[in-house]
C-alpha cells in the first residue's frame, strides 16, 4: 500500500503522573498487564502494517521503549525507535523525524490507543479519495465511575465535559469543520465559504478525533515547514487543512496568486460542491483541478468507525482506569488472553489463600500471592505482587511487585510497581507512585502519593 507508519508514543506524560515514572514511560504503562504500546503494535500488524517508526520524547524514555520492543517484537515487526526532544508536541515530533519520511502517504497513530478499528481501513479510505488528510473518528467513549466514585486526586476537580465539534458533509465522507475540545455550550464559528460550497453541514458532538491520521507526505511536510509555530496535529495542523481546503496553499506546484474577491470565492465553492457530489466517481481528483480557479482545493476526509468498535486513548488517569476495566470486561477480546469459565484470568503460578475470592472481570498476574480471606473485584493485579490477608481490592489496578499489607482496602485506586502499603491502609480514589511506601493505619481519599 506504500504507507509509512509513525507511532507517536510520547514520553513521561504529565497527565499521567504519578503513574508514569523514570522506569515506566507512558508507552509502557500496563493495560491488563501488557504495555499499552503492545496493543498498538498488534493492531497495526493485524492490518499487515509491519514497517514502523516509533517516536518517543526523551532519550531515556526512548531507550526503555526500544529495549521492550527489541525483546517483544523480534522477528514480527520492523520497528525503528526515534528519540525527539521532550514537550515538542505531535507536530514538533514529526518535524524532528521528517528526514525519515519518504513514502507517498504517512499513517500516524497515537501510541496510547487501545482499539479494534482497523488502521488499514483508514489507509484505504485515504487512498481511495486521494485525500490530503484522512482522520479517523469514533464514538465518544463513556467513562464509567468506579464503585467508590470518580478516580482522581483531590487536586483534580471535575471539569465540564469537552467535546470535539465536527462538521461533516451529507455523505459523511468529508470533514468540513473541526473545533477540537470545544465546550458544547460555547459558540463555534463555521467558515461560510465551506458551508456554501457543501450546501449543508451535519454538526456532530458525539464523535471524537481518535488520533489516527493518514496524510499525503508532501502536504504534511509543507504545512510543518510553512507553519513552524504549529505544535499539535489535532489542534493546529488538522484544523488548518480543513479551513483552507477551498483555497489550498499546500501543494508544491501551486502558483501563488492574489485572491480576486467574490468571483474566485464563488468558483471555489462550485469546485468543492462538485467534489462533494461526485466523491465516488473517477473524476473526483480531476474536478479539483478543473481550472475554474487559479487555486487548487485539497480533500479532508474522514473514516468513521462503526459504533460497535472500541477505541479509547490512554491519556488521563481516568482513561487508564477505564481501559483496564474494559479490557478485562466487555472488551476482553482485545486482551489477547483466554478467560476462564468465571470470566477472569488467574495465572497458573499465582497462589490464593483460604476463602479468598477473585471475581469476574479480574486478572491476577504471574507469581502473585494473595493471602486468606481476601476479595478482588473488577481489578487487575500485576505480576509477583504480595497481598496479605483480609485485603479488599475493588475497581483498582495494582502493578507488578507491589506489596499490600494485611487488612488493607483499595477502591478505585492505582498502586504502581514496587509500591508498598503497610497494614490497615484504606485507599479510595488514590494513586500511589512506584516505590512509594504508605504507612500503616491511614485512611485516604482522593490523594496522590508521590515523592516531592
Amino acid at each position: 500500500m506504500d504507507f509509512q507508519v509513525v507511532i507517536l508514543a510520547g514520553g513521561f506524560s504529565s497527565n499521567l503522573q504519578p503513574l508514569v515514572s523514570k522506569e515506566v514511560p507512558k508507552a509502557l504503562l500496563p493495560v491488563a498487564n501488557r504495555p499499552v504500546l503492545s496493543y498498538v503494535l498488534d493492531l497495526l500488524e493485524s492490518s499487515n502494517l509491519k514497517d514502523l517508526i516509533v517516536v518517543v520524547e526523551g532519550e531515556d524514555a526512548a531507550l526503555k521503549v526500544g529495549g521492550w520492543i527489541s525483546s517483544a517484537c523480534v522477528d514480527r515487526l520492523h520497528v525503528e525507535v526515534a528519540a525527539v526532544a521532550e514537550n515538542v508536541g505531535t507536530a514538533g515530533a514529526l518535524r524532528a523525524i521528517a528526514h525519515h519520511l519518504t513514502a507517498k502517504d504517512i499513517l500516524i497513530v497515537s501510541g496510547d490507543i487501545v482499539s479494534d478499528v482497523s488502521p488499514g481501513a483508514v489507509a484505504a479510505t485515504h487512498r481511495r479519495h486521494d485525500a490530503s488528510v484522512t482522520a479517523m473518528l469514533c464514538a465518544e467513549p463513556v467513562s464509567g465511575p468506579s464503585e467508590s466514585g470518580v478516580t482522581g486526586g483531590k487536586d483534580k476537580a471535575k471539569k465540564p465535559a469537552c467535546y470535539d465539534i465536527i462538521g461533516l458533509d451529507s455523505s459523511k465522507q468529508f470533514l468540513l469543520h473541526i473545533a477540537t475540545g470545544a465546550e458544547i455550550k460555547k459558540d463555534t464559528r463555521i467558515k461560510k465559504s465551506i458551508l456554501c460550497a457543501a450546501g449543508k453541514m451535519e454538526i456532530r458532538s458525539d464523535l471524537m478525533d481518535s488520533h489516527i491520521y493518514a496524510f499525503k507526505r508532501s502536504v504534511l511536510q509543507k504545512v510543518l515547514d510553512q507553519k513552524p509555530t504549529f505544535r499539535s496535529l489535532k489542534q493546529d495542523v488538522l484544523p488548518y487543512l480543513v479551513r483552507t481546503q477551498l483555497r489550498s496553499e499546500v501543494f508544491p506546484d501551486e502558483k501563488t496568486v492574489e485572491d480576486n474577491g467574490k468571483n474566485n470565492m464563488q468558483n471555489n465553492e462550485v469546485v468543492l460542491s462538485q467534489i462533494l457530489s461526485n466523491a465516488s466517481l473517477p473524476s473526483f481528483h480531476q474536478l479539483s483541478e478543473s481550472g475554474l480557479d487559479s487555486r487548487k482545493t485539497h480533500k479532508c476526509c474522514v473514516y468513521i468507525a462503526d459504533e460497535s468498535k472500541y477505541c479509547v486513548r490512554l491519556n488521563s488517569i481516568q482513561a487508564f482506569m477505564d481501559v483496564n476495566r474494559d479490557v478485562i470486561g466487555d472488551a476482553n477480546h482485545l486482551s489477547g488472553y483466554s478467560f476462564s469459565a468465571h470470566h477472569n484470568i488467574v495465572h497458573p503460578s499465582a497462589e490464593l489463600g483460604s476463602k479468598t475470592t477473585v471475581g469476574p472481570h479480574c486478572m491476577l498476574g504471574e507469581g502473585s500471592q494473595v493471602g486468606d480471606k481476601c476479595s478482588v473485584k473488577r481489578s487487575v493485579i500485576g505480576r509477583h505482587c504480595r497481598i496479605g490477608s483480609n485485603v479488599k481490592v475493588v475497581n483498582s489496578v495494582v502493578m507488578d511487585h507491589a506489596t499490600i499489607g494485611d487488612g488493607c482496602s483499595i477502591q478505585g485506586s492505582v498502586v504502581c510497581s514496587n509500591a508498598q502499603l503497610q497494614e490497615r491502609v484504606a485507599l479510595r480514589d488514590c494513586q500511589v507512585e512506584a516505590g512509594y511506601v504508605v504507612y500503616a493505619g491511614g485512611e485516604h481519599k482522593g490523594e496522590t502519593f508521590a515523592r516531592k
